[in-house]
């Protein structure tokens, strides 16, 4: 008895370690047999501060003055031994939210320069302009209003000064990063997962000054248990509220990201999102802190009905946007797949988060991690490109859109032929297609044979 023929949805199913199949040679114009590096333009003289060497070593020097003169301040604040232990402290939930801000970026995840650069300057940069301008605004609170109460002035300072001088110096990297990489910015997710890492870079540096200054203070007054200072804030800020200042910041994250998926045209709403943003992010620090200045039942309510409430809504919407850039990748691929850069598998393996994951084990125990790296190389430039297609289809294209495309274009075939046998096995393992029926259900009789009475 022979064998069903398989139905050829994704084309004939290959044995992983084949050869890329004849029908991912590309022809005609639109896929050249053997395409060639991108030609490069002869160099153009750029103005000294448009250099990009220039430009990353002033960031670099920035960053750098401001990460000393940070550490100079918290020891200055905190002592030695406060400030090992509140960098110790402080140091637990970091991880737990680089990695939660990494998984909703799996689809297209941004290159490392960026994410360090952000963790840097929330750090460091926005943390040093924080300290400067919330020191100078408790001394003009307390000359300018000299008959308010201590509460009054705690009230204004952390509800008030601190909220706007923070979010502010936070967002001025996000801003940085959409005027000079603006083709970072591809959904909402991007701006959401650039902004959680400034808060957390942020928050990262003020928990050590807290928790530095509770343990000398706790160290001077020879308080210990449970209801020493240092517990109490370890409780409040690391186990209860480490998501804060990643929640503000997220608003304007958010505010960038839309901003970006709109339309070159409409200037006036590319500049409001972002500033709502900042200004939602403001409210949100303000209730907060505001809450915690007046009394526990507050700040309690604070956090039940309107923290937990937008942290939920935030990460469903995160999960949500990613969605739609898989979405993205499926619409938009098969136009490659129809110009014989792809096989017609590849779209529905680079939509799957799942179905990726297969095909870079199959390329690791195959070939090794070189393979594996070959096969997430090939998955981000094709994620990259069906985002880059999807924005030039919305009307607003990158200035080097084509040069950009080709370059993608490039990197795929290099490592095509482990990717492909790769993704399209991962395919078939995730969605395969339909198999007919065995035996073969009765038709009509021949003619000829039907009996004759």
């Amino acid at each position: 008895m022979a064998r069903p023929r398989e139905p050829e949805e994704f084309g004939p199913r290959p044995e992983y370690g084949d050869a890329c199949p004849k029908s991912a040679e590309p022809a005609g114009p639109a896929g050249p047999a053997e395409p060639a590096e991108p030609a490069a333009p002869p160099p153009a003289r750029r103005r000294f501060w448009r250099r990009r060497g220039v430009r990353i070593a002033a960031v670099s020097t920035v960053l750098t003055l401001a990460g000393l003169a940070i550490l100079v301040l918290v020891w200055l604040e905190t002592g030695t031994r406060g400030m090992l232990v509140g960098s110790g402290l402080a140091l637990l939930p970091v991880p737990l939210l680089i990695a939660g801000f990494l998984w909703l970026d799996r689809v297209a995840p941004g290159a490392w320069r960026y994410r360090i650069f952000a963790f840097a300057w929330g750090a460091f940069a926005a943390t040093l302009v924080a300290m400067l301008a919330n020191t100078f605004a408790a001394r003009w609170i307390a000359t300018g209003l000299p008959t308010a109460s201590s509460r009054e002035e705690d009230l204004w300072g952390m509800a008030v000064v601190a909220p706007v001088v923070e979010e502010t110096a936070k967002a001025a990297a996000i801003l940085l990063l959409f005027l000079w990489r603006r083709y970072y910015f591809s959904s909402l997710v991007d701006g959401l997962v650039l902004a959680g890492i400034i808060g957390t870079g942020f928050a990262f540096t003020e928990n050590i000054l807290y928790l530095g200054r509770a343990y000398d203070e706790d160290q001077t007054f020879g308080d210990s248990g449970p209801l020493a200072t240092v517990t109490v804030t370890f409780i409040a800020r690391i186990v209860f509220s480490p998501f804060a200042h990643p929640l503000f910041t997220a608003m304007a994250g958010i505010g960038f990201g839309l901003a970006a998926l709109t339309h070159t045209r409409r200037r006036l709403r590319r500049i409001l999102l972002p500033v709502a943003g900042l200004l939602l992010a403001i409210a949100m620090h303000a209730l907060w802190n505001g809450s915690a200045v007046m009394n526990g039942y507050a700040f309690l309510g604070a956090y039940a009905f309107v923290m937990a409430p937008v942290f939920g809504l935030l990460v469903w919407l995160a999960i949500w946007s990613r969605g739609g850039k898989l979405r993205t990748i499926r619409d938009q691929l098969p136009a490659y797949a129809h110009a014989g850069w792809l096989v017609p598998a590849e779209p529905v393996a680079l939509s799957s988060l799942r179905a990726r994951k297969i095909a870079r084990s199959l390329a690791r125990h195959a070939h090794g991690d070189e393979a594996r790296r070959a096969v997430t190389d090939y998955e981000r430039a094709a994620t990259t490109l069906a985002i880059l297609r999807a924005q030039a289809t919305q009307g607003r294209p990158p200035p080097n859109y084509a040069d950009r495309e080709r370059a993608l274009l490039a990197t795929m075939w290099t490592n095509k032929s482990i990717a492909q046998p790769a993704l399209t096995r991962a395919a078939y393992t995730t969605n395969p297609p339909p198999r007919p029926l065995w035996p073969p259900p009765p038709g009509p009789p021949h003619p000829d044979n039907t009996p004759r009475g």
